[in-house]
């Protein structure tokens, strides 16, 4: 594929946009060209974030007319999640599910969507219920684009059975990611498997050209736009 990377997953349908660099020590390392990727790439989390606070406010005052009807219970679902270099920390959502049987889910379960409400199944297919995460980014323990941040749990029992998941650790997690946009939703270790691989692709390569391609893709989910093959 034209600049592409033909990788063993490609068969499966993946794009990897880009060149593959070779090691992840030179990918970027210590080098001026990571140094200010990295501070624009901090830069624009803030300004897009703050630029979406109004957006996050008026979402919230239209879910607090809503919820009492079509997803009744609290507004914000919080759970702790693992973060850039094993640290934790508690992110935020928008709630879509009933509390009931929360939290009994383990890392090779799949999502119970019965527990899904009628308002969260709009959300979830929108990908609202994830803006409130901008307050994450703004604290910096997210970024807008970067690997998904997963349960402590799950992320635990992932490095022992994933040889290179801690790769994917090294960096701050993302709103959305390279992996989310090309496989999508993950429920077993399996998919985690190429979960995995997906990210250390993204981690290997970071860099603006990916992040639009991310950034695109992301927004062809939200929009409901086909994504390309």
């Amino acid at each position: 594929m034209k600049n592409g990377v033909v990788l063993k997953s490609a068969a499966k349908g993946y794009y990897y946009p880009g060149g593959e660099r070779g090691s992840l020590t030179e990918t970027f390392a210590g080098t001026a060209r990571r140094r200010l990727y990295l501070g624009s790439k901090r830069l624009a989390d803030i300004v897009i974030s703050l630029a979406c606070l109004p957006l996050l406010l008026g979402i919230c005052c239209v879910l607090l007319c809503l919820n009492p009807f079509w997803n009744p219970g609290r507004l914000f679902f919080l759970q702790r999640r693992c973060g850039q270099n094993r640290q934790g920390f508690t992110m935020l959502k928008f709630r879509t599910m009933t509390c009931k049987g929360a939290g009994e889910r383990g890392a090779d379960d799949p999502l119970d969507k019965g527990r899904i409400t009628p308002l969260g199944h709009f959300m979830r297919g929108s990908k609202m219920d994830e803006l409130p995460q901008i307050l994450n980014v703004l604290m910096g323990q997210m970024s807008l684009i970067g690997p998904r941040p997963e349960i402590c749990s799950f992320a635990e029992t992932y490095r022992e059975a994933i040889p290179g998941y801690e790769v994917r650790e090294t960096v701050r997690p993302g709103m959305s990611g390279y992996a989310q946009v090309v496989q999508g939703y993950t429920d077993c270790i399996e998919m985690a498997r190429t979960k995995t691989e997906l990210d250390t692709h993204y981690v290997r390569n970071m860099g603006w050209r990916l992040d639009l391609f991310v950034l695109v893709a992301t927004l062809k989910i939200v929009f409901g736009w086909r994504l390309r093959p």
